[in-house]
């Protein structure tokens, strides 16, 4: 195990900066082709760059604990949860 021992709460944490930084990057997470761009595209300012290339990151960690908990059995939540 990766030391991710607390899934729940680890992701939640996650999923929180997630969020954050896609609200700073203007990218709704529900729209696979924007997050795309997003993680592609450099930005001209420092700011919006840095924003980017954490969400990048945060996404990536993402992934790496979805299929670590898959492996344990478990089935993650939904990153952006269906529209009812």
């Amino acid at each position: 195990m990766s030391g991710y021992e607390h899934y729940g709460r680890e992701l939640a944490e996650l999923d929180h900066e997630i969020h954050k930084y896609a609200i700073i990057c203007g990218v709704n997470l529900s729209n696979r082709h924007e997050i795309d761009a997003c993680i592609r595209m450099h930005h001209e300012g420092w700011a919006e760059d840095k924003a980017r290339e954490s969400l990048h990151g945060l996404l990536a960690l993402r992934i790496k604990l979805e299929t670590e908990m898959m492996e344990q059995g478990m089935v993650p939540p939904p990153l952006v949860p269906a529209s009812t």
